[in-house]
């Protein structure tokens, strides 16, 4: 089981392997392919002309030309998950090659479908640089950073949703038009490279962590201890220990810099959504901190880590051995609620109140469940569960 490690976290600690991307939230492209992207590769050599991982580690763009067709991949830890067509290279069919298709090959845009039917020449790779959306499940590609192509979060090669190309004209199977797209998209694009820039700026980290300390002083009182749970990754995360107050007899341990980021996939929510996007986490507990505070290792970087959000009534099961749960006592699992009065247990504590990039941040409350109590929320539903809670007179406060 990791352990805590307590300090001040003044600025996050990038692992090695993405260090240059985590620092600028992009990457370029490689010049020992810009020889072969010249030259040109034989049908299942492709040549590999951009490489980069998301600053979260849990996404990978390649952009990779075979001679005949440029096309970008977005990566989980499994293989693509998403994928655009960005150029032809030779003149463009009528239709599609469907052979080709079958023998997994990038398939080249029909010509009624590309700005270029004739072909464009090959894409210099060191033209070539990534910028990864804020939430890190999704990234652009630009040419002499202009937008080239982008794959969204919402793009899946499973539910046959393509990125988008600057060279497609309309939709197709391979790839959607970016033109159609890019009043919004290009807002996103800057938005995020202005957000990368800033996570690189000095004193960034600490004028936020400042900030959000700040606030939980005025809603909790005095701190305590400090950890680090980042693990040496991104996003920067620590947790703050606010110690029993007279008119409060549990301690609260609440995450600092999980909202100064917005989470994957929840734009993919619905209205609302920027209300639900940039969350901290908290509980209340009454055995010693240090103890309670190791389940924030496992949770602090979960979103952009399992690339997915958490929300109000989500319950997450722990992914190891039972007797590894930092919150024992039979449990394996948690429930998340940002309301958790309904439970019993003392006056529950306000923390709203503060902003992020002029977004509301939610607090939610981790209550711990068993794997039997996880599956009644998933069966039925998170109400449910709390109803069943509340007639056990299961306090939220976390007590042994």
């Amino acid at each position: 089981m990791p352990t805590l490690r307590r300090g001040s976290s003044q600025g996050s600690r990038i692992a090695g392997s993405t260090a240059a991307t985590a620092r600028s939230g992009g990457s370029r492209g490689s010049a020992d392919a810009a020889g072969r992207a010249a030259t040109g590769s034989g049908a299942g050599q492709a040549a590999i002309l951009l490489d980069g991982v998301s600053p979260y580690g849990s996404r990978r763009v390649t952009v990779e030309y075979d001679g005949v067709t440029t096309s970008a991949y977005l990566h989980d830890r499994s293989g693509p998950v998403a994928a655009t067509w960005i150029a032809n290279h030779q003149q463009a069919p009528d239709t599609v090659d469907v052979a080709r298709l079958r023998a997994g090959i990038s398939p080249e845009m029909p010509a009624d479908h590309t700005r270029h039917p004739e072909g464009r020449p090959p894409i210099e790779p060191k033209a070539l640089s990534a910028v990864w959306l804020e939430e890190g499940d999704g990234v652009a590609i630009l040419e002499y950073d202009e937008p080239l192509a982008v794959i969204p979060g919402w793009a899946n090669l499973q539910r046959n949703m393509p990125g988008y190309s600057r060279d497609v004209i309309g939709q197709t199977p391979f790839a959607w038009s970016l033109d159609d797209a890019l009043e919004g998209l290009s807002q996103r694009i800057r938005q995020s490279a202005q957000f990368w820039r800033w996570r690189a700026s000095a004193g960034s980290w600490a004028l936020f962590q400042q900030s959000m300390l700040g606030h939980l002083l005025t809603r909790l009182g005095p701190g305590g201890g400090y950890w680090d749970v980042s693990g040496g990754k991104v996003p920067a995360v620590g947790v703050s220990e606010r110690p029993p107050l007279p008119r409060r007899p549990f301690t609260v341990l609440s995450t600092v810099g999980m909202s100064g980021q917005r989470m994957p996939v929840v734009e993919q929510t619905g209205e609302g959504a920027e209300g639900r996007a940039r969350i901290e986490l908290a509980i209340a507990t009454t055995v010693p901190s240090a103890e309670a505070a190791r389940i924030f290792l496992w949770l602090a970087q979960y979103p952009w880590r399992e690339v997915t959000w958490l929300g109000n009534g989500h319950s997450i099961p722990w992914y190891h051995e039972p007797a590894t749960f930092p919150l024992g006592g039979g449990n394996e699992a948690v429930l998340l609620l940002d309301d958790p009065s309904r439970l019993p247990g003392p006056e529950m504590p306000r923390l709203d109140g503060f902003r992020s990039s002029n977004e509301p941040v939610r607090w939610l409350w981790i209550v711990p469940i068993t794997e039997r109590e996880r599956r009644l929320a998933r069966e039925r539903s998170s109400a449910s569960l709390v109803t069943h809670l509340a007639a056990q007179r299961r306090s939220w406060v976390y007590s042994r």
